[in-house]
């Protein structure tokens, strides 16, 4: 009989709903591949929370019976565009985000809510009470990492709570899974990247197809990779914040927005980019972490950079996304993804949910 896992999950916007989406139309085949079943038993958006009270229900992992929300009601309730607060009978309008992880009774958080670089609320705060009750935690909002990394990793090793946050970082690719775990025992000299879609996609257009910045913002607008407010993409905040997560994860380098040298795309011209083009050479919004002098500090930056054509990140097409590592023992590893919508990065959340359980 699969593993029963009771779950809480805060955020149902773009990646929330997805993820509930790959949890419906994936049960039957996580119940069979990994023994796993994960059932809804709280949820958290903007407007309140929704709490499944059954006080029959046994004590986690034990219970084959155990009974949650059905998936499909929850999602059909929010795409319809109300908040789950008003989801009849379990609905609470005044409950935070926190005060679900508290009261739900669940096993394990997806925390997805938007990334908020000032406090990191709601987020950090469900994700500490989460480490508090030693629950399985899966992130995919930033803002809790870049803020408190630290901190939550020694609550978390102190409560045997287990974080995982591969979504994070250029969504489905395992960037961060690579460099975390996949070459342990190495050093790693330096990382490069490609991690912010939205200022590929708008570099790309600028320089192959000629169009102005303005027509390739709205493009990215258009197709749902920049917001409406593009400021965190476009001056690279969001691009700093990927290369911390990677910074604290994948080379035990802790440091701030603050030491990240930061340059973003608005002063990138038609002329450079021409200029660049002639000189056999691709700008991309690099994301780097080198290394200093052989010492254990890295120097951080997020900056258009001029690559030459044959670079793996120059090769990137308008929808890809890229990392390399460079290691003392592995040589140079090099993966990318092409990552039209959102979906890869629910992908990953998945991914990292059945990670924490599998073989557990």
């Amino acid at each position: 009989m699969p593993r029963t896992v009771p779950l809480a999950i805060v955020g149902l916007g773009n990646v929330g709903r997805r993820v509930m989406q790959l949890l419906i139309d994936n049960r039957d085949e996580i119940r069979r591949r990994y023994d796993l079943d994960f059932q809804l038993c709280g949820v958290a958006d903007s407007s309140g929370a929704a709490v499944f009270q059954n006080e029959s229900r046994p004590a986690f992992g034990l219970a084959p019976k155990a009974r949650g929300f059905d998936l499909r009601e929850i999602l059909s309730h929010k795409q319809s565009g109300q908040g789950v607060a008003t989801f009849p009978k379990y609905g609470h309008a005044a409950m935070s985000a926190r005060q679900l992880v508290e009261k739900a009774g669940a096993d394990a958080l997806l925390e997805m809510s938007p990334t908020n670089l000032k406090d990191g609320e709601p987020g950090l705060s469900a994700v500490e009470a989460a480490i508090e009750r030693g629950m399985c935690i899966v992130l995919a909002n930033k803002g809790p990492l870049v803020l408190a990394y630290e901190r939550l990793m020694k609550n978390a090793a102190r409560k045997q709570a287990r974080l995982a946050m591969s979504a994070t970082v250029a969504g489905g690719l395992p960037t961060v899974n690579i460099g975390r775990r996949d070459l342990a025992g190495s050093h790693i000299q330096k990382i490069e990247g490609v991690l912010n879609g939205t200022t590929n996609l708008i570099l790309t257009k600028m320089a192959d197809e000629g169009m102005s910045y303005a027509d390739a913002l709205a493009l990215a607008q258009h197709e749902g990779h920049a917001e409406t407010d593009p400021t965190l993409d476009v001056e690279g905040y969001d691009a700093a914040v990927k290369l911390l997560i990677l910074a604290h994860s994948a080379l035990d380098f802790h440091a701030t927005l603050d030491d990240v040298e930061r340059v973003g795309i608005t002063g990138v011209t038609m002329a450079d980019l021409a200029r660049n083009k002639r000189d056999a050479r691709v700008t991309k919004l690099l994301c780097v972490a080198e290394r200093d002098n052989g010492r254990d500090t890295y120097r951080l930056s997020v900056k258009p950079t001029a690559l030459p054509q044959e670079h793996p990140m120059a090769r990137l097409n308008s929808h890809q996304m890229g990392v390399m590592y460079h290691t003392d023992t592995n040589g140079t590893i090099v993966a990318t993804i092409e990552e039209a919508n959102p979906m890869p990065t629910a992908s990953a959340v998945v991914r990292d949910l059945i990670n924490l359980y599998w073989q557990a």
